[in-house]
């Protein structure tokens, strides 16, 4: 049994190893890159300036373009990271945004505003993430949370099984994730 535990938590440790890695790589390929160009593309603005005003008013046009993109793409990733939303608007909103964000078809049914505990809400966002991340175009995804005897309970549907890094932090938190087809549901203890 102790065997069993130490390899589950070793590979919560490893998973979230990943996730960091991720991230970083996303922030390295997408914000660190646009960033990059706006500083060299500032440094030729500046130069056009007294050269040719006309350039130099189009390439800051541009610039302010490039601007509005990396705040977008970085404001995604910190929604990733942890929603505001969660906090400030409950589960229903940070799932309706998520949903939103992705431009996927979705549905969204959250029969309870009660407050839960942080990481409860965060692992059933990261659900959602992975369900909508994975949608396959033009089919809906769907989500419905509620509780009931002592858990939040949540079923996805329209999706593809969710990685088992999910699963595992589910289970980590005393609970279960079902995949069957195209369906997930999920309980979590209160």
């Amino acid at each position: 049994m102790e065997a069993g535990h130490d390899a589950k938590l070793r590979k919560l440790v490893v998973d979230a190893d990943a996730d960091r890695r991720r991230i970083e790589r996303e922030l390295h390929d997408g914000v660190q890159q646009h960033l990059v160009a706006l500083a060299v593309n500032l440094q030729l603005a500046r130069r056009l300036v007294d050269d040719d005003p006309a350039a130099a008013n189009a390439l800051l046009e541009e610039l302010g373009r490039d601007v509005s993109q990396a705040l977008e793409e970085t404001a995604q990733l910190a929604q990733r990271i942890h929603p505001p939303l969660l906090e400030a608007g409950g589960l229903a909103a940070a799932l309706r945004a998520a949903a939103s964000s992705a431009g996927v078809t979705s549905s969204v049914d959250v029969a309870t505003t009660a407050t839960y505990p942080p990481e409860v809400v965060t692992t059933v966002y990261l659900c959602w993430l992975a369900a909508l991340d994975g949608a396959t175009a033009g089919t809906p995804v769907t989500i419905a949370v509620s509780e009931a005897e002592g858990a939040l309970s949540f079923e996805i549907g329209g999706c593809e099984p969710l990685p088992d890094r999910l699963r595992e932090r589910v289970e980590a938190l005393g609970g279960r994730l079902v995949s069957s087809g195209t369906r997930v549901t999920g309980s979590l203890p209160l």
